[in-house]
């Protein structure tokens, strides 16, 4: 049961470690105020209405406003999983020092296992306690 323990926290841990390191994108299109698309790690797909540009040289200075609009969410991850204990702070030594030696403490188990009726010696049987029962396997 133990190892067991130990090996769906360690998979969870390994799982804490890769979610914590890797970023996301999520990108969603909006056609006026209505949600058209969303996407994980892509781009969101268009509706189709875009408006599309004048060419520079063209003569049009028409300006019309574009109903669609594009919002994209970045979460970064942590790039720098290397922690430094190089400097501790004189807060930080006793919390440091007492977490060390109630670790350390903690797996101090016994040298010689303790067995209290090694000085007994069993009951003599004066009778067949099966039969006396009527007690029989088959």
């Amino acid at each position: 049961m133990k190892q067991l323990f130990r090996k769906i926290t360690a998979i969870l841990m390994a799982f804490v470690v890769l979610f914590s390191t890797m970023s996301f994108t999520f990108s969603e299109h909006y056609c006026g105020d209505l949600l058209v698309d969303s996407a994980l790690f892509s781009k969101a797909e268009t509706c189709g209405m875009a408006m599309e540009t004048a060419p520079a040289t063209s003569d049009c200075n028409a300006i019309k406003k574009d109903c669609c609009s594009d919002t994209v969410k970045q979460i970064e991850g942590q790039s720098n999983l290397k922690i430094d204990f190089q400097k501790i702070s004189f807060q930080q030594a006793p919390f440091v020092i007492a977490f060390t030696y109630a670790y350390l403490n903690l797996f101090e188990g016994t040298s010689t296992t303790t067995v209290p009726f090694t000085a007994y010696s069993p009951p003599l049987v004066n009778k067949n306690i099966a039969v006396l029962y009527q007690v029989f396997r088959i």
